[in-house]
């Protein structure tokens, strides 16, 4: 008779796993970003994302799990920084940068961006950033993601009108 893999669902086996693999984890995304407080933030976010995903993931691929999904939560906040960087810079008026109430418009902003960014639901965000921040093509995008290049092209297309809509009025086209 074959022996059954634990469930992560259970509690028990749950609390292990976190007990066990935490530490290591959160020092790999420390290694990688040199923030304990961000790194412990995504290490958290990640068990939090296991915990809700339990019954999808393998109790033997659990550690390999933890790492990958901890690693792509590093390089998306990476990706969605460089985003924001990026157009603030594309925003920044060097004569009035000096200005306190400009400085807020700015800081307010960059939130309101920030945020539209993180309401793209998951795939089309993953679109947007690989377009525009890392400067892939779409066929590169889809060689990335395992799918065609038109079905990139229709997150792009609905990754954009998104943040028209949120941002629409922030924006000058």
């Amino acid at each position: 008779m074959l022996e059954q893999e634990p469930s992560i669902c259970e509690q028990k086996v749950y609390n292990e796993i976190f007990r066990s693999h935490y530490e290591p984890v959160t020092r790999y995304v420390y290694y990688k970003c040199g923030d304990l407080q961000q790194a412990e933030d995504i290490v958290q976010n990640v068990f939090v994302k296991l915990w809700k995903l339990c019954s999808t993931v393998s109790f033997a691929k659990v550690k390999a799990y933890l790492y990958r999904a901890a690693n792509n939560a590093f390089i998306n906040e990476k990706e969605h920084e460089k985003v924001v960087l990026k157009h603030l810079k594309s925003t920044f008026n060097p004569i009035d940068n000096e200005n306190p109430e400009y400085l807020m418009e700015v800081d307010e902003f960059h939130q309101k961006l920030k945020n539209a960014i993180e309401a793209l639901p998951p795939k089309e965000r993953e679109v947007y950033l690989l377009s525009r921040v890392e400067k892939k093509t779409y066929a590169e995008i889809a060689e990335i993601s395992g799918i065609g290049v038109k079905a990139i092209e229709r997150r792009m297309s609905k990754a954009l009108l998104t943040l028209r809509d949120i941002l629409g009025k922030e924006l000058k086209f």
